[in-house]
């Protein structure tokens, strides 16, 4: 069986922002960076999979992470700018490119109204956010209008990972294994926020995406519900509001969240091109097959649910 495939976390840079491998630390590093960088500002790159036949359509974002540390603090009319360049980006691409757009989750109002723009005015079809903002997770009061407004107009938001401050650099002796940590660590904080806070009550409608590298936070949430202190009904939060992606198609971990999140709460997404590159198709067959998913659960988790979940 030939799965078409939407990859639902692809990163892209427009041609408008500075992007440089300068600022980071090792040689091989640099290195890395400047060929994840090459792919990140190419069209060509960027749908090198879609018209090969490998992906049916990525779903893409920008992430101001990538390019902030080379220009310092960030303009006030940036996301309205890359929320535009994806748009006319999607445009030219009908069906094989879907697009987030990018918001200051913790802006409060004025990325609501950002959002409802880019939701109703340019087509996007969710919302791409940072999971933490200095000491602020996604259940910040400054938060609540973005996710009001992602909730009301029923699109998913894809709360991505950052690298937090201090625990980034507590583990930066580790190489990418501790960075990978710490990212993990945040992406998984703001979910179990969201769950604990009362957020999920208070937006029914609410869907949040999380990356594979919550996964702790999955665990925790769905096999301790009966734990002292911890709400009884995390699991069923879970199933109702949180997504996860496949990032690097471990079947381990496929597998871990199709059982605690349920097979249409599972997203195919490979962190291109920062995590994944090359061909994506065979690694996802042979990881959906290894984890033992039907047909049916292979064919939901390759695009099925990214489908329903972006209404396209």
């Amino acid at each position: 069986m030939t799965l078409p495939i939407i990859d639902f976390h692809s990163h892209y840079i427009g041609p408008h922002w500075p992007l440089s491998a300068d600022h980071h630390t090792t040689v091989t590093e640099r290195k890395r960076w400047n060929r994840i960088n090459q792919q990140l500002a190419s069209r060509e790159a960027l749908l090198q999979d879609v018209e090969s036949g490998d992906l049916a359509a990525r779903v893409i974002n920008t992430p101001t992470a990538l390019f902030s540390p080379l220009i310092g603090r960030l303009a006030p009319d940036t996301w309205q700018r890359i929320n535009d360049d994806v748009a006319v980006l999607i445009s030219e691409y009908p069906g094989k490119l879907h697009g987030l757009a990018s918001v200051d989750a913790f802006a409060g109002d004025t990325a609501a109204r950002e959002l409802t723009r880019a939701v109703r005015d340019l087509g996007l079809r969710g919302v791409f956010v940072e999971s933490a903002k200095g000491s602020s997770l996604l259940d910040a009061p400054e938060a609540r209008p973005t996710l009001q407004v992602a909730a009301g107009l029923g699109v998913p938001v894809f709360a991505h990972p950052i690298n937090p401050r201090p625990l980034s650099r507590q583990l930066a002796p580790y190489g990418r294994l501790g960075t990978l940590l710490a990212r993990g660590t945040v992406n998984a904080a703001t979910l179990i926020a969201l769950l604990e806070s009362g957020v999920f009550d208070e937006l029914p409608q609410l869907q949040v995406v999380v990356t594979t590298l919550a996964i702790g936070g999955v665990l925790l949430a769905g096999g301790f519900g009966d734990a002292s202190g911890v709400r009884t009904d995390a699991a069923t939060l879970l199933r109702r509001h949180i997504h996860i992606d496949t990032m690097n198609f471990n079947p381990v971990l496929i597998r871990a969240a199709v059982d605690l999140l349920g097979v249409d709460h599972v997203l195919a997404g490979s962190d291109w091109p920062v995590v994944s590159q090359g061909p994506i198709r065979q690694r996802a067959e042979q990881a959906f097959a290894a984890a033992a998913l039907t047909p049916v659960e292979q064919a939901l988790i390759a695009g099925g649910n990214a489908k329903r979940l972006l209404k396209v």
